[in-house]
């Protein structure tokens, strides 16, 4: 399988070394560099790359805000030289952050990355339409995560968030969720749907792990799961089911 790409950046030398990077790993076909996004802008809307390397500091439009603006199918690695917006570049869905200077192997193992996504959208696309539901006797299901399947076991899962292409499964004593290229509505149908149920278009929680329910918002800890109008009536019957109101 071979992916398109791009690379945008304002350093000369940081987009050759990049085109280096691209021209010796061999699923990689290099597509167009830009110094600038705003240049990038109208070509990349034009004509769509798989993969795009993206620094994020950059005059007249930053990296992190030509990402929300990118149409289509692109997954981004963002490139840059600040630690500090490895958290903002989950917040829009990149693949991957590099911290520069950029070795080869740190590379490769982010365009690999994008690679096994890619793989794994098309072997969803190809299975899309026989969902899997797991048996009532099943105690745990197996993620694809990065580069490995994780073990999770039903009973230790709080909730479940989705994002644009992603969903993060929240796991007891867990300090940071698991990431997994999947559909809401795949997980949903994939759950015992007696454990666990659907809140809001974003979140799916498991009952049994609710202990505080506060002004249409479920509280796990400092996070709140609020209660969609779409989905309130079918909660507030589960709750009628097992709650000691007046």
């Amino acid at each position: 399988m071979k992916l398109t790409c791009a690379i945008i950046d304002d350093e000369p030398l940081a987009i050759s070394l990049l085109e280096s990077y691209v021209n010796k790993t061999p699923f990689l076909e290099l597509a167009g560099k830009y110094n600038s996004a705003v240049n990038a802008l109208p070509e990349l809307n034009k004509q769509p790359v798989d993969l795009l390397f993206l620094d994020i500091q950059m005059p007249e439009l930053s990296g992190m805000e030509f990402s929300r603006m990118l149409e289509g199918n692109t997954r981004v690695i963002f490139t840059t030289a600040f630690e500090q917006y490895a958290l903002d570049s989950y917040k829009v869905n990149a693949l991957d952050y590099l911290l520069k200077p950029i070795s080869y192997p740190d590379f490769l193992k982010s365009a690999n990355k994008a690679l096994q996504w890619y793989e794994l959208l098309n072997s969803n696309e190809a299975g899309k339409d026989a969902p899997q539901t797991v048996p009532p006797s099943i105690k745990s299901i197996f993620v694809k995560t990065e580069y490995k399947l994780v073990q999770i076991e039903l009973c230790k899962i709080l909730y479940i968030e989705g994002l644009k292409d992603y969903i993060k499964i929240f796991v007891e004593d867990e300090p940071r969720p698991v990431l997994s290229l999947m559909s809401m509505k795949s997980m949903e149908e994939m759950l015992p749907a007696d454990h666990f149920i659907r809140v809001h278009r974003s979140f799916i929680v498991q009952p049994e792990k609710i202990k505080v329910i506060e002004r249409n918002r479920i509280v796990f800890g400092k996070e709140y799961i609020p209660i969609s109008d779409n989905y309130k009536q079918k909660f507030m019957e589960f709750l009628g089911q097992r709650s000691l109101l007046p």
